[in-house]
């Protein structure tokens, strides 16, 4: 999203945890990137200093703060407006993802969201996490939800029909995630479709339960777990399968399903929040209601079974998929983070445009007018900003050339 703002003069610099061999300073898709530390606990422990630093430096307007594990806190130390990009939070499920006192911790963080950040407008992907904010106690006009996109340049179907009975799961290996349920599932699976095959794509700190639990129901023959692969190889290994399997116990709105999607692959799914929104039930997929190895594998196999239905939900699957768009979510990130900035200063009227646009544009300018000062030498306003286990912030630019806009990350 943020690599799209760039295109359109943004300047973007994130604000990371920093990672043995990986540069300080770096740079992706325009978006400048700089690394705190060698460690999260570095990055925790300096990061409001951090913040604080370079919006006072960089004469940062709005500070934007991802919710996908813990909250940051950011409303008591930025200084400046906050808009938080919501996925989701762990809630009670941290307790089976972390050890207790962690877990307690991240409880604990969150059930301040509602007072922090009561003035705070939020982006989230989904209707599932508005209503867990809601419940949480955020008021409903403040959340405006931007479901993800997928890019169809690179995630593009192949042969939808006669596809081997080849399983992919895509995500991180990792307790919540449930990929002991699915391998738990392989065996009812393998004794109605026997040439079934599994394969696992992601790495994480569940893998050597799961490598366990596969030697010791013998399904080596059958279950791969393919660890960390290329892009060109998931995308391969998608345009070849004949479902995706999600088994989440919770999820903000499951980017994977629609990848799959993309490759003409339908979805078979746990019932659980954030995927309801991504699988249409009988649709583009199945929704597995109290999900044990027995009813998941019974799902899979009524899929695998039936080839007309399932490529009746591949195709609808890619049908669906075309409709979300990266360029879209870009455009509504955009467009929330114009009004958030314009709200909290209207006496300066700041508005997020295209470096170089003149105060009064022409009308094919995609944003509406603003009336906007010049920024006072030394500073220069920004379009937006992350903060997410990640910040960014504008390098400062010559004072003869200031830039109109900028984020931080």
């Amino acid at each position: 999203v943020f690599s799209r703002l760039v295109a359109q003069g943004v300047q973007v610099t994130l604000l990371c945890a920093g990672e043995a061999g990986l540069p300080a300073r770096d740079e992706h898709r325009g978006v400048q990137i700089a690394r705190l530390g060698s460690g999260l606990f570095d990055f925790y422990s300096g990061l409001r200093r951090e913040v604080r630093r370079r919006v006072e430096r960089d004469g940062i307007d709005l500070v934007v703060e991802a919710h996908n594990k813990v909250p940051f806190l950011s409303p008591l130390y930025a200084g400046v407006p906050v808009l938080v990009v919501h996925h989701h939070l762990h809630g009670w499920t941290a307790f089976r993802q972390v050890s207790p006192l962690i877990a307690a911790g991240a409880v604990a963080l969150e059930a301040l969201i509602p007072t922090v950040y009561r003035r705070c407008r939020f982006l989230t992907i989904s209707g599932s996490s508005k209503g867990d904010l809601v419940r949480r106690g955020i008021p409903e006009e403040q959340i405006d939800v931007v479901p993800c996109g997928v890019d169809r340049t690179i995630y593009r179907p192949g042969p939808i029909a006669g596809r081997p009975p080849l399983l992919v799961s895509l995500g991180r290996l990792e307790p919540y995630k449930r990929l002991d349920l699915l391998i738990r599932s392989m065996p009812a699976v393998l004794a109605a479709v026997p040439e079934a095959q599994l394969v696992i794509i992601g790495e994480g700190q569940d893998r050597p339960r799961l490598e366990h639990l596969v030697k010791r129901l013998n399904l080596a023959r059958a279950v791969r777990l393919a660890g960390r692969v290329s892009e060109a190889e998931k995308i391969a290994l998608l345009q070849r399968a004949a479902l995706h399997v999600q088994c989440s116990r919770k999820e903000g709105w499951g980017l994977t399903v629609f990848e799959a999607y993309s490759c003409g692959v339908p979805v078979v799914a746990t019932d659980v929040p954030g995927l309801r929104d991504s699988v249409q039930d009988g649709v583009t997929g199945h929704l597995v209601r109290r999900a044990v190895p027995a009813t998941l594998a019974a799902a899979i196999v009524a899929r695998l079974s039936d080839e007309p239905s399932r490529l009746r939900m591949a195709r609808r699957a890619m049908t669906w998929a075309a409709e979300h768009s990266w360029d879209e979510a870009a455009q509504a990130v955009h467009a929330t983070a114009q009004r958030v900035v314009a709200d909290a200063a209207p006496a300066r009227h700041r508005q997020l445009q295209p470096a170089g646009v003149a105060t009064q544009p022409p009308a094919s300018t995609p944003f509406p007018s603003i009336p906007r000062p010049r920024a006072a030498a030394g500073r220069h306003p920004v379009a937006s900003a992350t903060l997410t286990e990640v910040f960014s912030a504008v390098p400062r630019v010559p004072a003869a050339e200031p830039a109109d806009t900028g984020v931080l990350s």
